[in-house]
């Protein structure tokens, strides 16, 4: 992949542009494996996708002027450096960064000037969807642009007809935040469909989604092939997000319960459970510790997704002396990953992939099947 802006050094974020992306793989993979190993344990393909083109979601920050804003990140000095065309952006989200630049100045959206703390808006973030739509969320410091927000977004829409959520975020703080508590919907859709394999996935504007669509995509499949062949009867997915592993899992005879601490995100995958028709799925907002601390009854397999911190020491003792008898670990830190297998000694990995999520940086996400 070549990179303008890297050549220039204007932007350091793909700090592996310059190695091979094959290499890139390959020392990612060592990387896990040296972190993650066990007596027996299979490591399949890694799993790559495209290196360039392929974020489903653009997160810029919004610098300049309202008549000549700058659409990307700050710089040492904290001037903006437009990243419109970053070549990591799918196509769409190439296409629909220069018209939101226009529906700045048009709607006359002040950027935020963090020397001097004034000015309105911090952040554009952009999802893209697999059929092309676009959700837009506008992080401002306030309510008051939301009136000319609001009386433009016709025009906005007729420029980008792709266009499916609108929304503000409110983030008041003078801080390294991205985005506050606060959402506000601007359009009558609330949810942008994510279409992966046979499924529709709902995501609200505060919901979790992994960036890389077609990796994202292999990623399900593989659970999937995991859970069919151990073939539980019960089945937990922890931290759920908008339920993807759990409505991918889902089967005939087999109870899933899907647990996020999100009340939203929750919504959004019961939504999609029902549209689906799958039986014997729910789901339940509550924090996934709490809730496998509380329970009486295990299931026969969990799946946990957690962040980059991982499951921590408390629900990896639990699994630990739990029925459990299998355990799909994804995760996108590795170190924590490790550090949690360490707590889990009777559950033994015996199948792992790497999926290259993250091309151009050293982020990866890394897949586990463990066994009793």
């Amino acid at each position: 992949m070549q990179c303008h802006h890297h050549d220039a050094h204007r932007c350091g974020s793909c700090t592996l542009l310059q190695v091979a992306y094959a290499d890139q793989v390959s020392d990612k993979e060592a990387h896990c494996r040296s972190l993650v190993a066990a007596p027996g344990l299979t490591w399949l393909p890694p799993v790559t996708g495209p290196e360039s083109a392929f974020r489903n979601k653009a997160k810029m920050v919004v610098a300049g002027t309202v008549d000549e804003p700058t659409i990307g990140i700050l710089d040492a000095a904290g001037e903006g450096v437009d990243l419109r065309d970053c070549g990591l952006h799918s196509p769409g989200l190439q296409a629909a960064l220069p018209v939101l630049s226009s529906f700045v100045t048009t709607a006359r959206l002040t950027p935020y000037d963090i020397a001097e703390r004034r000015g309105e808006l911090k952040h554009l973030l952009v999802t893209e969807a697999p059929s092309g739509g676009l959700m837009v969320r506008l992080v401002l410091r306030s309510q008051e642009p939301v009136t000319r927000i609001r009386k433009h977004l016709p025009a906005l829409q007729a420029a980008l007809p792709r266009l499916c959520v609108v929304s503000v975020n409110l983030q008041p703080e003078h801080k390294a935040v991205l985005e506050g508590p606060d959402e506000i919907v601007l359009t009558p859709a609330e949810t942008l469909t994510m279409r992966i394999g046979d499924l529709d996935l709902h995501l609200r504007p505060q919901s979790f989604f992994q960036t890389n669509t077609e990796v994202a995509t292999a990623l399900y499949r593989q659970a999937r092939t995991w859970v069919d062949a151990v073939a539980p009867a019960s089945l937990w997915d922890l931290y759920c997000g908008v339920g993807g592993f759990a409505l991918h899992c889902a089967a005939p005879g087999r109870t899933v319960t899907g647990i996020e601490v999100s009340a939203p995100a929750v919504e959004s995958a019961g939504l999609s459970a029902r549209q689906a028709r799958l039986p014997g799925v729910s789901f339940v907002a509550a924090d996934a510790t709490a809730y496998a601390l509380g329970v009486s009854r295990a299931p026969e397999l969990v799946i946990v997704n957690p962040p980059r911190r991982g499951i921590g020491a408390d629900l990896a003792t639990w699994l630990e002396a739990s029925e459990v008898g299998h355990v799909v670990y994804s995760s996108c830190n590795a170190e924590s990953l490790a550090r949690d297998l360490a707590l889990m000694p009777s559950l033994r990995p015996v199948e792992a992939v790497l999926l290259d999520m993250f091309p151009q940086t050293r982020h990866y996400e890394v897949m586990v099947l463990l066994s009793r």
